[in-house]
C-alpha cells in the first residue's frame, strides 16, 4: 500500500546491506539478521524517537539488540539514519572496523547495548525502562530477542521483573522464525504455547506477521496505549526473509557466506547488480 512504500523502500535497503556485509566479511548470520528487517525497519523509520547527532540525550528511545548476533540488521539500519558510512560495510569483522560480530557501543556509533551471550541484552532493555521510569521521563525502551534465546532463563526472570515493576515503557519483540542455531525449536526445546506463557508472566501479548507493516503498525500503536504492564510482540517471520535458498534453511543461521552461483543470486534478489 501507499503509505507503507517508504518502509518497504527502507526494508530493501537493510536486506541489500545484509547482504552486502555478509559477502564483504566472508562470514555473519544472515538468516537472523533477514528476518528481523520489517521490525527493525519499523522502528527507526517510524517508531522510535532520537536523534543520531544527540545520543547522549536521557530521553531518547532506546533500542536494545539482545540477539546480538543478528547485528547486521542494526549496522544496516543506523547507517540509513546515517550514523555512519556504507563504506563500513567493507570492514564488517575487521580488526581495524568500527562493525565488530557483535555491537560495541564503543565502536560503533549508534549502539545502546554491548551484546555478548544471549538475555543480558533483555535484563539491560529493563533496567533502562525501571531507570526512566524513576526518573520520570516519558522515554520508551525497545528490545529485540531470538526465539531460541528464549532458552535462556534469564528471559523468563526478567518478565517477572518487568510484570512486578509494571514496566509499560518496555516493548520486546521476539523474532519468531521458529528456528535456532542448528534446527528447528520445537525439536531443541519447543516453545509453546508461547503466547500463554508470556501472558501467565504478566505481560500484554500481541502477535502479528513480522513481515506485514500494517500488523506492525498496529501493534506498536497498542503498545502506546497500554498502562501497567509491559507488552510483548511476537513478530512471526521467516528466516533468511528475501533471499530464496535461504528461507527457512537452518544452516544459514550463521558463520556462512554466499559464494559463486549463490552469492550471485543473493545479490540479484537483495537489488544488487554487484558487491557494493
Amino acid at each position: 500500500m501507499a503509505q507503507y512504500q517508504e518502509l518497504e523502500n527502507f526494508a530493501a535497503e537493510l536486506r541489500k546491506s545484509i547482504i552486502t556485509m555478509n559477502c564483504h566479511a566472508g562470514s555473519g548470520h544472515p538468516g537472523g539478521s533477514l528476518s528481523c528487517v520489517e521490525v527493525v525497519s519499523w522502528l527507526f523509520a517510524r517508531e522510535m524517537n532520537f536523534n543520531p547527532e544527540n545520543m547522549t540525550d536521557p530521553c531518547r528511545d532506546r533500542f536494545i539488540l539482545s540477539k546480538g548476533h543478528s547485528c547486521l540488521t542494526l549496522y544496516a539500519a543506523l547507517a540509513e539514519k546515517g550514523f555512519f558510512s556504507k563504506e563500513e560495510f567493507k570492514k564488517l569483522r575487521h580488526a581495524d572496523g568500527i562493525l565488530q560480530g557483535h555491537p560495541d557501543r564503543i565502536k560503533t556509533p549508534g549502539v545502546e547495548f554491548n551484546s555478548g551471550s544471549l538475555g543480558q541484552g533483555f535484563s539491560f532493555a529493563l533496567g533502562c525502562a525501571l531507570g526512566a521510569k524513576r526518573a520520570k521521563r516519558e522515554n520508551r525502551t525497545y528490545v529485540l530477542l531470538g526465539d531460541g534465546e528464549l532458552n535462556e532463563g534469564q528471559i523468563w526472570e526478567g518478565c517477572m521483573f518487568a510484570a512486578h515493576h509494571k514496566l509499560d515503557n518496555i516493548v520486546a519483540v521476539v523474532d519468531y522464525n521458529k528456528f535456532q542455531s542448528d534446527d528447528l525449536n520445537e525439536n531443541i526445546t519447543a516453545l509453546e504455547p508461547l503466547n500463554d506463557k508470556f501472558k501467565a508472566f504478566g505481560w500484554q501479548v500481541i502477535e502479528v506477521d513480522g513481515h506485514d507493516f500494517r500488523e506492525i503498525e498496529n501493534a506498536f500503536y497498542r503498545t502506546r496505549t497500554t498502562v501497567g504492564k509491559p507488552t510483548m510482540i511476537i513478530a512471526h517471520t521467516v528466516k533468511g526473509k528475501g533471499i530464496s535458498y535461504m528461507e527457512n534453511v537452518p544452516k544459514w543461521h550463521g558463520s556462512l557466506c554466499p559464494t559463486g552461483e549463490e552469492r550471485e543470486c543473493a545479490l540479484r534478489e537483495c537489488g544488487c547488480e554487484e558487491l557494493e
